[in-house]
């Protein structure tokens, strides 16, 4: 192939037009950088894109809820004046059982036949107990982790400022933290509630794309993780007019309003080094462009693997990048109908809030176990949201769309999942319609989006949406591994902003907001 040279250059190309790079692209341009982001794909949005699934029919395609991204990071990037609007915010969320009324999480929780008052009052506790320590960790999302083992005094301020936010809890609060940090959310809720209802509805937060279940070490880290995205003043549990391709499409109209070129259809091919330094990109059209710094929010395993390559890089890196955990679990399931589902004993306004099958904690260990022998789950478990319910625009005049997180459904399936398909989706849409009789005679289309496919569409290694399993070894000053934890990485120029890196995954932007930082500050 030809290389020919753009001609072009730029301060800053960023690779990957999703959500973290566009922000990444729209807070170097305020910094005065000259930007440029290279999309492989048509259009930008990344996995938080909104198509067509069936005729008429369109949805967020991977991630499908807004929950995580700060109020801040919205507001500083005047998304409003860029085209976002609300279809709905602040969505409740209804745990379905099997029997019985569905319970709806909120506070104060009500005591019903399948909640016990001392559960309801439970509830009220443990909720302000989780807020409080939510809160103590929201400064860790915002801030570039510290290095370890350094004498740099930004390092050891750093380190400081972190034990200083824990030990603002007060002794009892600080001792009862660092007591179940490490715990499995199992053991937590056991020790609080008696509801299987709630305690299964609490604990799928803490396995929801994650590769654990219930009883695994370390999930009340992932819950807590979500509690302090929540807490740093997010935008929870939200729906954007015209799905989630709606945000994408505002943040990249504020990234070029700030002076970023976006350019879609340009698949890279390779990372260009000069001099030991990252130069630029080979576009897979043969095109180089030139830069002086590259940011990729590629996965790290793509990244440094197949873009840069291991020629690059330090033996012992490239073992660890190799050994990261990052196979999903998790599947997405896309139903058209031909009319609002209509689930039972629930009123139908609950339909525009998110919907959890989860009914107990053993429920989820069950499906969970399924995953360790390379099986997808006999009964698994799911988020459920209906987009048109409060977004009518997204299908036909009267029809709607059913948009499932699936769990658990393993990247490598020991049948393979071109036998396994068809009858993984008749079994979801089986498990749907023991909680809403009818569904199957109204479904007009169904996709299924295994792991597999999710990798494949999204150019995402294993098809994990973290790019990298969230776990005591994968997080926070270690994330993704250790060398790339800082989103630099061992090559001068090259940086990360992609889910892989500090905190982590989830439509939050954060990666993006502080890689760009991290650029500016360095360069400063």
């Amino acid at each position: 192939m030809t290389q020919q040279s753009s001609g072009m250059r730029y301060d800053c190309i960023v690779i990957g037009g999703g959500h973290n790079g566009l922000v990444c692209a729209a807070s170097l341009a305020r910094g005065g950088r000259s930007v440029l982001v290279v999309e492989a794909r048509p259009q930008v949005g990344g996995a938080a894109l909104t198509r067509e699934f069936a005729p008429g029919f369109q949805v967020s395609a991977c991630a499908h809820l807004l929950h995580l991204m700060p109020a801040d990071l919205v507001n500083e990037l005047q998304l409003s004046s860029h085209g976002l609007k609300w279809a709905a915010q602040s969505m409740p969320t209804t745990a379905l059982t099997a029997q019985g009324a569905p319970l709806t999480l909120g506070l104060p929780l009500a005591a019903g036949p399948d909640l016990t008052a001392q559960d309801a009052s439970a509830y009220g506790r443990y909720s302000a107990q989780m807020r409080r320590f939510a809160q103590a960790l929201v400064p860790l999302m915002s801030r570039v982790p510290p290095r370890l083992g350094t004498r740099d005094w930004r390092d050891i301020a750093a380190l400081l400022r972190l034990g200083w936010q824990i030990r603002k809890l007060g002794r009892q609060d600080m001792r009862e933290l660092l007591r179940i940090g490490g715990m499995n959310v199992f053991d937590l809720l056991e020790e609080h509630f008696r509801s299987d209802a709630l305690k299964g509805a609490l604990g799928f937060d803490a396995v929801l794309g994650t590769n654990f279940g219930p009883r695994s070490p370390g999930t009340v880290l992932t819950l807590l993780y979500r509690m302090a995205a929540e807490a740093a003043g997010a935008t929870a549990l939200a729906q954007p007019t015209g799905g989630l391709g709606a945000l994408s499409n505002a943040l990249a109209k504020a990234a070029t309003a700030a002076g970023a070129t976006i350019r879609t259809s340009a698949p890279v091919s390779q990372i260009l080094v000069e001099s030991d330094r990252a130069a630029g990109v080979l576009l897979e059209s043969g095109e180089r462009i030139a830069a002086r710094t590259v940011l990729s929010s590629a996965d790290p395993k793509n990244t440094f693997l197949k873009l840069l390559g291991a020629r690059h890089l330090d033996t012992g890196f490239v073992r660890r990048v190799h050994h990261l955990r990052a196979r999903g679990l998790t599947a997405k399931l896309h139903l058209a109908l031909d009319r609002a589902p209509q689930f039972s004993a629930l009123q139908s306004a609950a339909l525009g809030g998110r919907l959890l099958i989860a009914p107990s904690l053993a429920y989820l260990e069950r499906a969970y176990n399924h995953a360790k022998y390379e099986e997808y789950s006999a009964a698994p478990a799911m988020e459920i949201t209906v987009p048109t319910f409060n977004d009518a625009g997204l299908a036909p005049a009267g029809k709607h769309v059913l948009s499932a997180i699936v769990q658990y459904a393993p990247y490598a399936l020991k049948n393979g999942w071109p036998q396994e398909r068809g009858r993984f989706t008749d079994l979801c849409i089986d498990t749907l319609a023991r909680h809403a009789p009818g569904l199957r005679g109204s479904i007009v289309a169904a996709e299924l989006l295994t792991p597999l496919d999710i990798e494949q569409e999204f150019r995402i290694s294993g098809g994990h949406w973290h790019h990298g399993e969230l776990a005591f070894d994968q997080f926070f000053m270690v994330r993704p591994v250790p060398g790339a934890a800082q989103h630099r990485t061992p090559l001068p120029g090259l940086y990360l902003c992609g889910a892989g890196c500090h905190p982590g995954g989830g439509v939050m932007g954060i990666p993006g907001r502080n890689a760009a930082r991290q650029v500016l500050k360095e360069a400063a």
